[in-house]
């Protein structure tokens, strides 16, 4: 049986390797798809995981970007989200492959994700991972949540213990708009003392929903709020 690319469609052709074959990764994309995802590599923000390889050195402070430095001089939300950990730079082919998978409904994309997002998962300690909501009626839109179904391909059980009101999409407020919004996200459970939770989403652009959604958690009695998203946009 043939195995073709999720992306481009083209035939797979594999080339087993000794170590492959003692150790395999499951292969869903060509190699030329596969190389236009770029990890992020070498030094990252220890706040938001932007490469810090290519910023100019004005644009960092004691180790993080100055988007981050924003963050932790506001006292309100300063310590709220301890750390977001991102997978891969938000380019131009990661955002199309998005595209087809959470405006397109081609779910099996996800699979793609499916062995990066576990073996990041092996590495970090955590009691809860819960997925970024997304109101009912963007859930009808869509048909289901891609951060969700990401997790689910990767054989992670979430916590679904959030809910989120409708509003009018993030990528179309400026950041002044993100903090001034009112809380759309509300708690299904209310008593998360002492736990250690890690949220979930695809995306990190300005790290405002997920920081609403940290402060929620914390408010709630949560220890410490870290987040793991696909990309870095």
């Amino acid at each position: 049986m043939k195995n073709n690319c999720l992306n481009c469609e083209s035939e797979l052709v594999e080339v087993m390797s000794w170590r492959e074959f003692f150790y395999r990764e499951p292969q869903f994309l060509c190699d030329e798809c596969n190389q236009q995802l770029e990890k992020i590599e070498g030094k990252r923000c220890l706040g938001c995981s932007r490469s810090l390889d290519d910023l100019a050195t004005r644009l960092i402070k004691d180790d993080v970007c100055l988007d981050c430095h924003r963050w932790d001089v506001d006292p309100e939300w300063k310590g709220i989200l301890h750390q977001n950990f991102s997978l891969y730079h938000y380019n131009d082919s990661l955002k199309e492959y998005l595209a087809k998978y959470k405006y397109r409904g081609d779910y099996v994309l996800a699979k793609v994700f499916s062995h990066p997002i576990k073996t990041y998962l092996t590495k970090v300690e955590y009691d809860l991972i819960i997925p970024i909501p997304l109101s009912n009626e963007r859930l009808y839109e869509r048909g289901f949540n891609q951060s969700t179904a990401l997790l689910e391909e990767a054989e992670v059980r979430p916590s679904n213990i959030l809910t989120r009101s409708h509003s009018e999409k993030q990528s179309k407020k400026t950041r002044s708009e993100r903090l001034r919004q009112e809380q759309v996200f509300q708690l299904v459970e209310s008593d998360l003392s002492g736990k250690t939770i890690l949220l979930f989403d695809d995306i990190y652009t300005t790290g405002t929903t997920l920081r609403q959604v940290a402060k929620l958690l914390k408010e709630a009695g949560a220890e410490e709020v870290s987040s793991l998203t696909l990309a870095r946009g």
